[in-house]
């Protein structure tokens, strides 16, 4: 198991595209009030990449691409979208206080342009079936 806190040495955690939402995303972490994200089976298979392992550390990454914490990956569940909790989805530290406006925020993400362009699929669409990937970490340690 990776315990390397060397940034350069780490494969980057990078939340979102560059722009706005990421650099939301990354300040709820940096605040200590995102502790869960959410991807999608589909994006890692996209990207050629393995799913999360427990114990595994990343790079946190701005919209710069440049690390500002190093994070470990504390719990990994492959399961449906549908299946998402309320814990979970409030633990994301983006102010949801119901399933339905996670739901409502995710999908806006993963219907978007951006993650169409990504997939490669001007079609793609999330259902309660789609498997997602949820992650729960904690900051290590914070970068200057």
């Amino acid at each position: 198991m990776q315990r390397v806190d060397d940034p350069a040495s780490l494969k980057p955690l990078a939340l979102a595209f560059p722009g706005p939402l990421r650099d939301e995303l990354v300040a709820a972490v940096l605040s200590g009030a995102k502790t869960s994200t959410t991807g999608l089976v589909v994006e890692f298979e996209a990207e050629g990449e393995e799913l999360p392992r427990v114990g595994e550390r990343w790079a946190l990454v701005d919209s710069g691409e440049r690390p500002v914490a190093v994070v470990e990956t504390t719990e990994v569940r492959v399961l449906p979208v549908g299946e998402i909790d309320l814990r979970f989805a409030i633990d994301e530290g983006e102010g949801y206080e119901t399933v339905d406006e996670w739901r409502s925020s995710h999908d806006r993400f993963w219907h978007g342009a951006e993650m169409r362009e990504f997939l490669g699929d001007p079609e793609f669409t999330v259902t309660d079936a789609t498997m997602a990937v949820a992650e729960r970490f904690r900051v290590v340690r914070l970068l200057p």
